[in-house]
């Protein structure tokens, strides 16, 4: 993979969450782009932390361009309050 390819997909406007896929099985979901710092041969992926304020990342992993295997995109959550026809929101 290369470092253009993933800020294709971490400058998408809107931002759409992604999953990455490794050759070694793993896979991580990217969520929050402000988190993610991509580099020559590398990617360092934050996951968020509940208690502290947003874009502070809790820990983070650091993934080789060379494992990611492929990219997919994730479902966009439902906006809120737009249940189905009839039901309270």
């Amino acid at each position: 993979m290369r470092p253009d390819d993933l800020h294709h997909w971490l400058r998408a406007q809107p931002f759409r969450p992604f999953r990455l896929h490794l050759t070694n099985g793993r896979a991580f979901d990217v969520r929050h782009p402000e988190l993610v710092l991509v580099t020559r041969s590398s990617l360092i992926l934050g996951s968020p932390a509940a208690d502290l304020p947003p874009g502070t990342a809790d820990h983070t992993d650091m993934i080789g361009l060379l494992h990611i295997n492929h990219i997919e995109p994730l479902a966009a959550p439902p906006p809120a309050g737009n249940g189905p026809p009839g039901q309270p929101a």
